[in-house]
């Protein structure tokens, strides 16, 4: 099996257990569940990371040349790893975002609309979700419900910041780092993308007019034309056929004879 044909099968089954783990990681922060059913979603967690670890070393032990694709996947293996801090595993969702840019279709406006909202819309409640389960109890912290935690989320990858909300532990300001360059992201996409319709819509325009302006002048010279033949047809119709036969008649501009030669 090839490294493409791997993927290929393993994308969607890959994004359900993405999908399953987004759930029980969310309910394990958001709800205050019994230690018992804490445990199990602990179990989920951990099976999913299972999963993505033996996805990773599939897809090194197929590609071609492995130091190569070690070297320029670096960051699945950081993802795969770095999250010991509990709100960093949500890192792991990262795949969501590679299926939906997959999956937006190949029109401009189809990629953009369809990335960049289900992009924001991820962000934002991963890093709420994250956040919340950093801040929570800790000293001095004012992010302390999920409520917050969204607020705090939305106005973050807005770039609006309005600091009634802030993360005061170390994993909480790793998560609003990886927020706000989120958020400077999906500005900047929308930004390249409102920039893109404007041109496209102004070239149009342009050719539009062109081709009205094209059309009215042929029309405009076919009129011209029919005029000119009808007045030679009134001085002498025989210009008219001698016309049509010779093709159109060259014009040329009078050779200047060389100074000091004699004219015939």
């Amino acid at each position: 099996m090839t490294q493409l044909l791997w993927r290929r099968h393993t994308e969607w089954p890959l994004l359900a257990v993405a999908i399953l783990f987004l759930a029980a990681y969310s309910a394990q922060v958001i709800m205050e569940l019994p230690p018992q059913q804490d445990d199990l979603l602990e179990r989920v967690i951990w099976a999913t990371w299972g999963l993505f670890g033996i996805d990773y070393l599939v897809n090194l032990t197929l590609a071609r040349n492995r130091s190569r694709w070690f070297f320029r996947n670096i960051h699945e293996l950081v993802i795969l790893v770095l999250p010991v801090l509990r709100p960093l595993r949500l890192l792991r969702l990262v795949t969501l975002l590679k299926v939906l840019h997959r999956t937006a279709g190949h029109s401009l406006r189809g990629r953009v609309l369809t990335y960049v909202l289900g992009a924001a819309v991820l962000v934002s409640y991963v890093g709420a979700v994250a956040i919340l389960d950093a801040e929570r109890g800790a000293e001095g912290s004012n992010i302390n419900d999920f409520g917050d935690a969204l607020w705090w989320a939305v106005v973050s990858i807005t770039t609006v910041g309005y600091g009634d909300h802030f993360p005061v532990t170390l994993a909480g300001r790793l998560v609003a780092v990886g927020l706000l360059l989120g958020g400077i992201a999906v500005l900047g996409v929308i930004t390249a993308a409102v920039a893109s319709w404007l041109v496209e819509a102004v070239s149009i325009k342009v050719t539009e007019e062109t081709e009205v302006t094209e059309d009215s002048l042929r029309r405009e010279v076919a009129s011209l034309t029919e005029q000119v033949r009808e007045l030679i047809n009134r001085l002498d119709p025989s210009l008219v056929k001698q016309g049509d036969q010779q093709g159109p008649v060259s014009v040329t501009s009078p050779q200047p004879h060389a100074p000091g030669l004699a004219q015939d």
